[in-house]
């Protein structure tokens, strides 16, 4: 993949986080095992709204909280919307992502998609981190 794509830099991701109170997780599933349900769970213990987003799971709870089957229909504003779900998907929760007011799209560990940050950057949204992990970045800053 030649594609490579520049992060914001180490002090606009801890910025992003230390702004933050509410983080919708696209992908969330009640499966513990998962790395989306790990991540989310130490974020909630660390004092971020989680709020699950998973067309299949919608109306269920997830770590205490109601799941939505899209971003478009979570009813309080988004902070950062992070995102578990294989590359290819990316473009397509871009797409649901400028439908909304959240701020930060923010694509896990191993994910990243030209496509999705064309998506983003045409729709005037520039707040994007892909390829890290929310949890490393928000342990790192916690660490500073």
């Amino acid at each position: 993949m030649n594609y490579s794509f520049q992060n914001p830099s180490q002090a606009v991701v801890f910025d992003y986080l230390k702004k933050a109170k509410t983080i919708a997780v696209v992908g969330l599933s009640n499966r513990e095992e998962t790395a989306a349900y790990r991540v989310s769970k130490l974020m909630q213990e660390a004092g971020y709204t989680i709020i699950p987003v998973n067309p299949k799971l919608a109306g269920q709870t997830i770590l205490g909280e109601l799941t939505y089957a899209s971003l478009q229909e979570i009813p309080v504003h988004v902070d950062i919307v992070d995102v578990f779900r294989r590359s290819e998907f990316l473009a397509d929760v871009a797409r649901d992502f400028i439908e909304t007011d959240a701020d930060v799209f923010w694509a896990q560990l191993g994910l990243e998609s030209q496509e999705a940050e064309e998506v983003l950057r045409q729709a005037g949204r520039h707040q994007i981190i892909m390829n890290k992990c929310i949890k490393i970045e928000y342990l790192n800053m916690t660490e500073a």
